[in-house]
């Protein structure tokens, strides 16, 4: 009789299974129509990172070197964000679904392995899962139909606060964390509005790791116990949502390649042969480089509202 933990990661292997199958159709439709009329279906696809095709080494590089880093807990999202941001490498308005497309499968990799190897409460595991991916598939209908400058807002706004939760990991301002493994009663209330809240918040291109380790860290949970929680959520988060962004369009198709073929591997490195890396003087720089790409965020949507 298989336990509720098993299932869990044959539910997540279902949901990978079908966000890949509609993302193909979604790659294949798109080279087929680029092919047949020779020409873009839009502007923004005269963009390098939204052309059909394969990534190129630097797009991978990007997949490698950002997941990589988010196992050892410096957080991929803000600094994917960052990087393409910082050097123009997609369009600002898809960066989000960019995110939540390529991401999925190294994130995938990562909640495989902290499910199965981290000691965690099954019940609050799957109930803050639950909640995570409810507040996502909900966002991700308004996020993906937002216009650009809005989106950028967003994007500068969340920036920003992944910037100063970052700082408050850096200056050991965070929790230190219980020793439950599990969460009941009022603290199980909190944290599923919480995570809700979190599944909403990843449309915009914040990532939950920050965020999970401030609030579960509160709420008395052991730090070791929050990674399943905060994998499992992105895991289930992503495939959700990122179905959303690639019915609209909204995402650039070898970018999001990019990071998923370097993503995985990175992932993997990781995980099974470095394991820990100290990464202070590198969250310094992620820091300050997210801050900075914030404040272009918001001056682009000011350019924008101009």
């Amino acid at each position: 009789m298989f336990g509720l933990r098993p299932l869990l990661l044959l539910a997540l292997g279902g949901f990978g299974a079908v966000f890949t199958a509609r993302w193909g159709r979604d790659i294949t439709r798109k080279r087929q129509a680029h092919g047949e009329s020779g020409q873009p279906a839009d502007l923004d696809e005269n963009h390098a990172s939204v052309r059909p095709g394969l990534p190129s080494p630097v797009q991978t590089a990007i997949g490698f070197v950002t997941n990589f880093f988010d196992f050892l807990g410096i957080g991929s999202y803000a600094t994917t964000t960052s990087i393409y941001k910082l050097f123009r490498l997609v369009p600002d308005h898809r960066i989000p679904g960019t995110l939540l497309v390529g991401h999925m499968w190294p994130t995938v990799a990562q909640a495989i392995i902290s499910i199965t190897i981290i000691d965690v409460e099954i019940t609050s595991l799957l109930l803050l899962i639950a909640a995570s991916v409810l507040g996502s598939w909900l966002g991700a209908g308004v996020v993906s139909a937002w216009p650009k400058r809005k989106i950028q807002l967003g994007m500068g706004l969340a920036l920003l606060g992944a910037a100063g939760l970052m700082l408050a990991k850096a200056l050991h301002f965070l929790p230190a964390g219980g020793a439950t493994l599990g969460l009941h009663g009022w603290r199980l209330a909190v944290g599923l509005v919480g995570n809700f809240t979190f599944g909403a918040l990843m449309n915009l291109g914040i990532g939950a790791y920050a965020p999970s380790l401030v609030l579960f860290g509160f709420l008395g949970m052991k730090l070791d116990s929050i990674f399943p929680i905060m994998m499992g959520s992105c895991a289930f988060i992503m495939p959700t949502s990122g179905i959303r962004f690639i019915g609209r369009g909204g995402y650039a198709s070898r970018a999001a390649l990019g990071l998923a073929l370097g993503g995985v591997p990175g992932v993997l490195l990781a995980a099974y042969v470095v394991k820990r890396l100290p990464v202070q003087y590198l969250l310094w720089l992620v820091i300050a480089v997210a801050t900075y790409s914030a404040l272009a965020m918001l001056h682009s949507a000011r350019k924008s509202h101009a």
